[in-house]
């Protein structure tokens, strides 16, 4: 999706700022990159917090490798998850995700942050509905379904208001199982 989304955009200035963040477009893009391989190395370390490393992608790097870095670090997450049992569970701050909550995860850091670049950039962000429904489904169980889902995925994450809805000031994903959820938790 950032690929996609922001491909046509590696000539325009990435160092200003982006939506939604206090980031420059480039330092969201090197987000979107660090998350995907935090999220591998979180799944393959199993359930305990591994802080034995600091990983960063440098915002300078040129607009063109910051987006083969999330290419390439979302193949690297793709292998990890592919490689998981069903049973496995990874360390994350908001709970103990297995695979379905790693991808959730990044599918929702991979929408929401290019959203954030692209308005950055000047850009419209149009992310496939399907894929809007299936990380509200995983990710925020109890968000609304009968508004738009990508102006609710965004209300999910605090960027927009929904009709009869503030903003979400403290939003959280749900990334345990979704056998773990209880109505009104998340």
């Amino acid at each position: 999706m950032s690929g996609r989304a922001l491909s046509g955009a590696v000539d325009l200035d990435w160092t200003g700022p982006a939506a939604n963040v206090d980031w420059t477009v480039a330092r969201t893009a090197a987000h979107i990159a660090e998350g995907l391989l935090w999220y591998a190395t979180d799944m393959a370390a199993g359930p305990t917090e591994l802080s034995t490393l600091d990983l960063t992608v440098r915002s300078e790097t040129p607009p063109t490798d910051l987006l083969v870095s999330v290419r390439s670090f979302g193949i690297v997450l793709a292998r990890v998850l592919d490689a998981a049992d069903p049973a496995d569970r990874g360390w994350h701050p908001l709970g103990l995700p297995d695979a379905s909550g790693f991808a959730g995860s990044a599918c929702d850091e991979i929408l929401v942050h290019t959203a954030d670049a692209a308005a950055g950039l000047g850009l419209e962000c149009a992310p496939s509905t399907g894929l809007i429904e299936a990380i509200l489904h995983r990710m925020f169980p109890g968000a609304p379904t009968d508004t738009d889902p990508w102006q609710t995925l965004l209300w999910a994450n605090g960027r927009v208001d929904l009709p009869g809805r503030e903003r979400q000031v403290r939003w959280r994903w749900h990334c345990a199982p979704l056998s773990e959820w209880a109505a009104g938790s998340s």
